[in-house]
């Protein structure tokens, strides 16, 4: 059975959701893939659990499901379960509505985004499923369980060659063939230069992300400490979680108490919808991607190039891969390199346009159309048409 290519229905991890709203990466890059769905394809479809942020992109079609009640035990009891090599019933009863209605679904290719498990509850004699790997998901399988739960899918999508290198060495030998690499992307019409951009003194320096340890904001507090130069300002936007009216952790006062030396050259935005996001980042010089975390790919690093910034990120995890040649990577949890590199983009102007042309030039060749064309091949190559793999004679003809 061969159906259209881009018959895709994207199944969102229960409790996230398809809204522009936050920067969550998972709706985000679902946004991009089925924003460039090429004409005439099917149109995208997305599952998503009820109750999740009412207003939707509006780039696919939002398919609800009621959720399944998830238990604090079914994480231990699943993990027991594995051990014991049997299949881990907590985390397939939390999916299983997700796909409950795919007998009314077209043949699709069924896209589980950060979820090894749904992978055995879709019905393969309809439906391709392809497991999307943001994170690395199979820390806790051995070989033989990540075998038996993955055996049926069509592929294993990573957003980085850092992270399928990490899915490889979990797999055994006869699916690690279906692991495939489509580096994440960015929407280069919201985030781009602002064509006029108001003339102001110094270097505006910009952090986006949730403010945890792990993001690193408070290495890029101490270097610009440090740095103590009146002509460096800086915005940090986010919270640490996605509600922007959470009251603060104790992590975020900690950041406030430390930058308290710069004064009003700093400046604290909770979380913002994606489109106010965009228009922070047009007015930044310099966006700093700090993570200590070894960050899958990190979206930030293609957003703040593409808005006309030089980027300076932490040299770990996928970042290197998002950053490519056109921007300033430095050791990761260092904020003397952090200082370093924020004080020679500040002191060499020319330098300074010359990292952001590199990097808005690696932004603009890194779209979400590059990333769908990305997809639909290696869909190709897995000989998946749009919904169930083709035998190879048909593929070469």
């Amino acid at each position: 059975m061969a159906v259209p290519v881009g018959s895709h229905v994207h199944v969102i991890t229960p409790g996230d959701h398809f809204s522009p709203s936050t920067g969550s990466a998972v709706p985000t890059v679902v946004h991009g893939l089925a924003g460039a769905t090429p004409e005439g394809a099917p149109r995208t479809r997305v599952a998503v659990a009820e109750g999740t942020y009412p207003d939707h992109y509006p780039t696919a079609e939002v398919v609800p499901y009621p959720p399944a009640a998830a238990h604090r035990s079914d994480r231990y009891r699943d993990l027991a379960a594995s051990r014991l090599g049997l299949a881990r019933g907590g985390a397939r009863r939390t999916l299983a509505p997700a796909v409950a209605d795919q007998e009314r679904w077209p043949p699709s290719v069924v896209v589980g985004h950060n979820m090894p498990q749904l992978v055995g509850l879709v019905d393969t004699d309809r439906h391709v499923p392809v497991l999307y790997a943001h994170n690395e998901l199979l820390r806790s399988y051995g070989a033989r369980e990540a075998g038996r739960t993955l055996d049926p899918a069509g592929g294993i999508v990573c957003v980085s060659a850092y992270v399928a290198e990490r899915t490889a060495e979990r797999l055994p030998p006869r699916l690690r063939d279906r692991v495939v690499v489509v580096h994440n992307a960015v929407d280069t019409t919201l985030f781009a230069p602002d064509d006029t951009p108001a003339g102001h003194d110094g270097l505006h320096v910009v952090f986006v992300g949730r403010m945890l340890p792990d993001k690193g904001p408070d290495l890029l507090v101490e270097a610009l400490v440090r740095l103590a130069r009146p002509d460096v300002r800086a915005t940090f936007v986010g919270t640490t979680n996605f509600a922007p009216g959470a009251p603060l952790s104790t992590y975020e006062e900690s950041l406030r108490a430390a930058a308290s030396p710069l004064g009003d050259r700093v400046r604290w935005l909770p979380f913002r919808p994606r489109a106010d996001v965009a228009a922070i980042l047009r007015t930044a010089d310099v966006v700093v991607v700090p993570s200590r975390w070894a960050e899958p790919f990190a979206l930030t690093v293609l957003e703040g190039m593409a808005s006309g910034a030089a980027v300076v990120a932490a040299r770990v995890g996928g970042i290197p891969e998002a950053t490519g040649d056109a921007g300033v990577l430095v050791a990761p949890g260092s904020p003397d390199d952090l200082a370093q590199a924020i004080e020679h983009l500040a002191d060499d102007p020319v330098h300074r346009r010359r990292v952001q042309a590199r990097g808005l030039a690696h932004a603009r060749a890194h779209d979400w159309r590059a990333a769908r064309r990305r997809f639909d091949e290696v869909l190709a190559e897995l000989r998946i048409t749009g919904g169930s793999p083709v035998p190879s004679s048909e593929v070469a003809r």
